[in-house]
């Protein structure tokens, strides 16, 4: 279902790939939006039981995107570094495809709370409980992962 990556060399071992999806801060997924137009949106996200959980409000592009189509991909990016003399760029990156939708009871609750402890863990953990306790304007999205890989070009 799924392309196998062209060059195999390049292919990151599960391990690493799961050190960067839960090293990088910023993701961008991917959806069908409107009109047929892809929408890629960049998003604070946190990697957690094996699955890619963020934030949305409860209306807008994103949520009506994926509402409508749950299908989507989201890639982070570690590593981009441009070797102008050498004509390359030495990369890691990592792309997940999945289905996303709402999640809701105990399952929202503990990814609330490790989006807020991977963003503000410096803060209390009472401060950080009051926050996951108190909003109740966003909602919380997960991507069931059905494919992921990594690529990796090192110096």
């Amino acid at each position: 279902m799924f392309r196998e990556m062209r060059k195999h060399e390049k292919q990151m071992q599960s391990e690493n790939i799961a050190a960067v999806m839960k090293r990088c801060s910023c993701g961008v997924l991917a959806c069908l939006g409107d009109n047929g137009y892809p929408y890629a949106v960049p998003l604070s996200f946190v990697y957690f039981g094996g699955k890619i959980y963020f934030h949305s409000a409860k209306e807008g592009h994103k949520i009506d995107a994926i509402t409508r189509h749950p299908q989507v991909s989201f890639t982070v990016i570690d590593k981009d570094c441009v070797a102008g003399g050498e004509y390359t760029t030495y990369f890691r990156s990592v792309i997940a495809f999945g289905k996303a939708g709402i999640v809701q009871g105990e399952e929202r609750l503990k990814a609330f709370r490790a989006l807020v402890e991977k963003y503000c863990g410096d803060q209390s953990k009472a401060a950080n409980d009051r926050a996951v306790a108190g909003c109740t304007r966003a909602v919380i999205i997960a991507i069931e992962i059905e494919h992921l890989t990594g690529k990796e070009s090192a110096e």
